[in-house]
């Protein structure tokens, strides 16, 4: 039965139309694993010399045990964004008179088989039999191994039916900025130091077949869970259901004044929550807002004069991000159907207004999420208060400019991990707006007053720019309407 999957998976392939398409893809990827992975090799060589001489510690081993868990952590958080579903597939096998309980196997096996898998063997075999077998013997560097690799391999089980489950809920949303507080705060605010709490267990495994046969069956019990999920919930209608419940997947009411713009942009919004591409930016955009306290608690960034001029970058990257990395896109999320809108009645004016409107929305709510930032000084909240306005002024019409130079086709259900469809050369230069427009304003009132006519120089062209925005807004209109038939022609090619 397994062969039968897999020749129907290979037929499926070699049926497409993009067949040779999909081979130069899978060659480059194949490349690009190789070449990660190689890294990651390279670096499980000299992991014990990197322990030693960067964290300047003569017990390489210890070292590493006290610091595992956090690698547990991380691997969770990135599995979370790269990690495949492979009930995705299902609709492709149900009709066939195939046994569903092998369907759900082979979807499972098949999405084990994964670069993911590789890095923790690659990274920790060669430290076991480098660091540990020296030391404590070849029997300690088995089970200190197999307990490593058997808790990382249980994560990938986790994930499937963590992902399936709460992936769009706020149970899910919560869990995941648990962890990554869990992760990266314990230790740095000194909350507690959650290595030295898990340590204990893998030293246990040195002297002890225990903890690897204890992993060994969470890695099963895991499986059965993934297993018993997808196996109970692998029906078409179920998946219709579960889809249509999701919590965000309804209009947002501030739109509704504003006619048919406002229509397209709650349109606009349930496109976001509604693919991955989209989605992950959104929760990117959620992570990014952490991105101050890296900097803002950070005492090398005092200064005498008040506050860091680094400080003018943070406050546009946190109140801006999500119009960033949205916006790079701007009229590629519609390529499927873009026609559709050049078939109605003042479409393509309403289309470009309403993703206005949602860019400003959800900076507004960036910012007011960054309001907490003023527990490190109110110097904080002047510097969101004016990124924002400049953002909103001047920055996104920058970005918006840009982004309708020459915009590709994209896939909407595809991850935003490793996938550069749409991406051109103007993306690329996306960030220069945002890193640069805001100092070439700010910078010379910083150096010739002080940093407060900076930022009030910001807050003012900002201002500026809002109340112009019905005519700067409409610089992008007219140059959509323009071109729309080589918009509407590039948008046909094939993917």
């Amino acid at each position: 039965m397994i062969f039968t999957l897999l020749r129907l998976e290979l037929l499926k392939t070699m049926r497409s139309t993009a067949f040779a398409k999909s081979i130069l893809v899978a060659v480059f990827l194949g490349f690009l694993a190789i070449v990660l992975l190689s890294y990651v090799l390279i670096l499980g060589l000299f992991l014990k010399e990197v322990i030693e001489k960067g964290f300047e510690s003569p017990d390489a081993y210890a070292t590493l045990s006290g610091v595992l868990i956090y690698f547990y952590l991380f691997e969770f958080i990135y599995r979370y964004f790269v990690q495949k579903l492979p009930v995705m597939e299902l609709q492709h096998f149900l009709h066939l008179p195939i046994k569903k309980s092998w369907i759900i196997h082979f979807l499972l096996g098949r999405s084990f088989i994964s670069p993911l898998t590789l890095i923790a063997p690659l990274l920790f075999t060669p430290f076991a039999f480098k660091e540990i077998a020296p030391r404590f013997g070849d029997f300690a560097a088995w089970s200190w191994l197999g307990a490593v690799l058997m808790s990382s391999w249980s994560l990938h089980w986790l994930m499937l039916w963590f992902k399936q489950k709460f992936e769009d809920s706020i149970m899910g949303l919560a869990v995941v900025f648990a962890v990554l507080l869990l992760g990266a705060g314990s230790n740095y605010y000194g909350w507690f130091n959650l290595g030295a709490i898990m340590k204990p267990i893998f030293d246990w495994s040195l002297n002890s077949i225990i903890p690897p046969l204890i992993m060994t069956l969470v890695f099963l019990v895991m499986y059965g869970l993934s297993y018993n999920y997808h196996l109970n919930n692998a029906y078409l209608e179920d998946l219709v259901e579960e889809e249509q419940g999701r919590f965000l997947n309804r209009n947002l009411g501030i739109f509704n004044r504003f006619g048919l713009a406002g229509e397209l942009a709650n349109l606009e919004w349930k496109l976001i929550i509604r693919h991955k591409k989209s989605r992950t930016y959104l929760m990117l955009a959620g992570f990014f807002l952490l991105y101050g306290l890296i900097f803002y608690t950070n005492p090398q960034y005092k200064t005498d004069e008040g506050f860091s001029h680094l400080f003018v970058f943070v406050g546009s990257f946190i109140t801006g991000i999500f119009m960033l990395q949205y916006g790079q896109l701007f009229l590629s999320w519609n390529s499927a159907n873009f026609d559709f809108f050049l078939s109605r009645r003042d479409g393509v004016q309403a289309l470009v207004k309403g993703k206005y409107l949602l860019f400003i929305a959800t900076s507004v709510l960036c910012y007011l999420l960054s309001v907490p930032y003023v527990y490190f000084g109110w110097d904080i909240l002047l510097i969101h208060s004016a990124a924002f306005l400049f953002n909103i002024g001047v920055v996104m019409h920058f970005v918006v400019y840009l982004a309708l130079w020459k915009p590709k086709p994209m896939d909407l259900n595809k991850g935003a991990m490793f996938n550069y469809e749409g991406v051109g050369i103007a993306q690329f230069l996306m960030v220069i707006p945002m890193l640069v427009a805001p100092y070439i304003v700010y910078l010379p009132f910083a150096l010739l007053l002080n940093q407060y006519a900076g930022l009030s120089a910001m807050a003012i062209l900002g201002g500026i720019g809002v109340i112009a925005f019905p005519y700067l807004s409409q610089i992008s209109v007219q140059r959509v309407l323009s071109n729309k038939y080589q918009i509407s022609s590039s948008f046909r090619q094939e993917l």
